[in-house]
């Protein structure tokens, strides 16, 4: 079953939440941590991220430096098939623009068919740390992205050739962005490409983390507006440290609402920001499930107790 159909399917509210692969040179043990510490809330899916190659200058010790590509967080593949193998949960792998060539692409997607996993989150990616702007290295667009994987469903390799065997077809959701895309120049702009996206293909939008519900619940107005009827899954995030008040808005570019911070520039400890931060996450959880979303998606970096503790309180 796929993760929209699992959505659909459903009879209340979908539990999900999101995992990174472990630092280069550790363990898959952590990852595994986190899901003993959620799984009794069912999860229906679990994301996958993917991260790039950086640049990483070393110091050969006489003055110069060597320039080596260094992937801090690999195995995304890996840490999805061993999940999927040792939980029979349902894995969602994220598939990049950012770093990775066509043919890159298209090796990656034959290794996830071959493991049987058939549900991808497309996303175009940030740009790398070292880069002034988004550099591209095959697909520029998460649009360019649906149409490769849509050639592949189709039974087409990126060279034209036609498959001899056509494996399990992918399906797919996309990302959308309630408070705009910090490279769109308006919310009009925005739309159209995530209506774009379900024209093409996509079963599912997943949003942009937001600490505040309002904008979600217009932002799907506006897509229900603009003919964008998939589901639309808000994802949310307990802030869980002090700092994280000026640096999320930094990063990426949401907004935190202003009784949200004003709690949290009170806390003098970063326990008592996972408190507020918790009791806030509970709050937009409780709302949204009232207003009969399909599924929440929890990205929970750095924060898995405290989902535990949200999806306790609403789960």
């Amino acid at each position: 079953m796929s993760v929209i159909e699992k959505i659909k399917s459903a009879k209340s509210t979908a539990f999900s939440f999101e995992l990174l692969p472990p630092l280069k040179g550790n363990g898959i043990d952590s990852v595994f941590a986190t899901i003993e510490k959620l799984r009794e809330f069912s999860p229906q899916y679990i994301n996958i991220t993917t991260h790039r190659s950086e640049f990483v200058y070393r110091d050969k010790g006489d003055g110069t430096f060597v320039r080596f590509v260094e992937r801090h967080r690999p195995g995304t593949v890996a840490v999805a098939a061993a999940i999927q193998n040792k939980y029979n949960i349902a894995v969602v792998p994220h598939i990049l623009c950012s770093g990775f060539t066509r043919e890159e692409t298209e090796y990656l997607l034959i290794d996830l068919q071959f493991l049987g996993i058939s549900d991808l989150l497309l996303l175009r990616g940030d740009k790398a740390k070292h880069d002034r702007e988004f550099i591209v290295t095959g697909n520029a667009h998460a649009t360019d992205l649906q149409q490769q994987v849509n050639q592949f469903n189709g039974g087409f390799f990126e060279n034209g050739e036609s498959m001899k065997n056509l494996g399990k077809r992918f399906s797919y959701g996309m990302a959308c962005y309630p408070e705009k895309h910090e490279e769109a120049p308006n919310i009009d702009a925005d739309l159209f490409w995530a209506k774009k996206k379900v024209e093409n293909g996509a079963q599912y939008l997943v949003t942009q983390m937001f600490f505040d519900n309002e904008k979600y619940f217009s932002f799907v107005e506006k897509c229900r507006k603009n003919g964008i009827n998939v589901p639309i899954i808000p994802g949310i995030k307990p802030i869980t440290f002090c700092n994280q008040l000026t640096v999320l808005p930094k990063i990426f570019h949401v907004d935190i609402p202003e009784s949200f911070a004003c709690e949290l520039a009170r806390c003098k400890t970063d326990e008592q920001a996972a408190e507020v931060g918790v009791q806030w996450c509970i709050a937009q959880a409780k709302e949204l499930i009232a207003h009969g979303v399909a599924s929440i998606h929890f990205y929970s970096f750095m924060a898995s107790e405290s989902v535990r503790k949200v999806a306790k309180a609403v789960y």
